[in-house]
């Protein structure tokens, strides 16, 4: 474990165990997630759509139907 992460859960441990249980359920589900999304991308399958994808938003914007993107439009 890393040090930052030891002085996280140090950190975690001094709250009320209501915001300790709800820290965790954040956790466990973000940990979920970020498991789920490593195994759809490692699929042959997703290598696959995302190629086509890029392949697609290439072809957009080499015609001319893309624009930048500017800070007001986030």
């Amino acid at each position: 474990m890393t040090r930052l992460l030891q002085e996280a859960f140090e950190r975690a441990a001094e709250l009320p165990q209501a915001e300790q249980d709800r820290l965790a359920r954040f956790l466990l589900a973000e940990l979920e997630s970020e498991r789920q999304w490593a195994e759809l991308f490692a699929s042959p399958e997703s290598e696959d759509l995302l190629e086509r994808l890029a392949d697609e938003a290439l072809a957009e914007h080499r015609g001319g139907r893309t624009r930048r993107l500017t800070s007001e439009d986030l």
